[in-house]
């Protein structure tokens, strides 16, 4: 009994990262990709209002749980089919802001269509990202799909699918839930909800307050997690993928965040939401929250943020450059993978 006590005492005196078996090098890859991300995205806005490129849809806010979700799944082995905020998942995963900026300026040598889609379609078959389609929500069932030839093929793969709260209002997700819940798939539904689809307000299209309420009607789980924190995103990612690889089903899980920025380059958000309203929400920023703890834990100290932001600009301003002088797609392409080809 006096050996559990202390046992149990050592394991409170654990930080949360140290629980969840992350080390100090774990958190600060974590936080270099989220700082990235920002940086990128920052960059990409400024690209847009340049004229540089012609629309840009932005993930400033949602970088904590993209990227937990991302740490939280293996490479190589797992699939994601992300959503077109998901810039700081698929950084994690491992596409280059190279890649990202081509797709951005449309040029030639971009991984996820050919520069045949809009940006923030990502895409790339060696890293096992597949690329969505522009209608809202078409991304659930088609994750369905791959999680069924998984299991199909007994494959030891987990497939993720990421998603706005608005996209739990269409068919498409009520669709796949159900099937997936009925045959027990490895799938991971991900909802990103950060209250507003496009304009219109969560309470202006449910009547319910949580959308991890939804689950249990098609037979497995639901879980609301703080979308700021990255580390509670972790736990409840590592727990969803878990299930899904031992062959539990899938899990819905609804991560709560804010993007604090308007939808996207074509939106003017002051017309359904005010700016304290905005600036409320800036306060609970997930960068600035996760780089307070990596400084309580002694992990991260002035020096080790200014590297990591002189890292990130470096990246930016070497892919920027990149992305700029690269050439744009031959015409002979513009029907590839289009129509067949003779």
């Amino acid at each position: 009994m006096a050996k559990a006590a202390t046992k149990e005492k050592t394991e409170a005196k654990k930080a949360k990262h140290e629980t969840l078996g992350l080390t100090a090098e774990d958190l600060k890859q974590i936080y270099a990709t989220m700082v990235l991300s920002r940086v990128l995205d920052e960059r990409m806005w400024v690209l847009q209002r340049q004229g540089k490129a012609a629309f840009h849809i932005s993930g400033m806010g949602h970088e904590a749980l993209q990227v937990a979700a991302a740490r939280a799944m293996e490479k190589g082995k797992d699939f994601l089919h992300p959503y077109y905020r998901d810039m700081a998942m698929v950084l994690f995963w491992g596409m280059t802001p190279k890649e990202l900026l081509l797709s951005l300026l449309a040029k030639a040598g971009e991984p996820a269509s050919g520069a045949h889609q809009m940006p923030a379609h990502y895409g790339h078959r060696k890293l096992n990202i597949v690329s969505g389609s522009s209608p809202v929500a078409t991304q659930i069932p088609q994750a369905v799909g791959i999680a069924l030839a998984s299991k199909i093929r007994k494959e030891d793969a987990v497939t993720l699918v990421a998603f706005g709260e608005g996209a739990t209002s269409k068919g498409d997700f009520h669709e796949a839930a159900n099937f997936a819940g009925i045959h027990k798939l490895p799938v991971v539904f991900l909802c990103e909800n950060n209250l507003y689809a496009i304009s219109v307000h969560q309470s202006k299209q449910m009547a319910i307050e949580d959308v991890a309420d939804r689950a249990p009607g098609y037979g497995f789980p639901g879980v609301v997690v703080d979308g700021n924190d990255v580390l509670a995103c972790y736990e409840v990612m590592r727990i969803a993928v878990d299930r899904a690889r031992k062959g539990e089903g899938p899990t819905l899980v609804e991560a709560k965040t804010y993007r604090i920025v308007p939808h996207s380059s074509d939106d003017d958000d002051r017309t359904y939401r005010s700016r304290e309203e905005v600036e409320e929400w800036k306060k609970r920023d997930p960068i600035p929250r996760f780089r307070a703890y990596l400084q309580e834990q002694g992990i991260l100290d002035a020096q080790g943020e200014r590297e990591i932001r002189s890292w990130a600009a470096k990246q930016v301003d070497e892919a920027t450059e990149f992305a700029e002088k690269a050439p744009l797609p031959d015409p002979s392409e513009a029907f590839k993978n289009v129509y067949a080809e003779e």
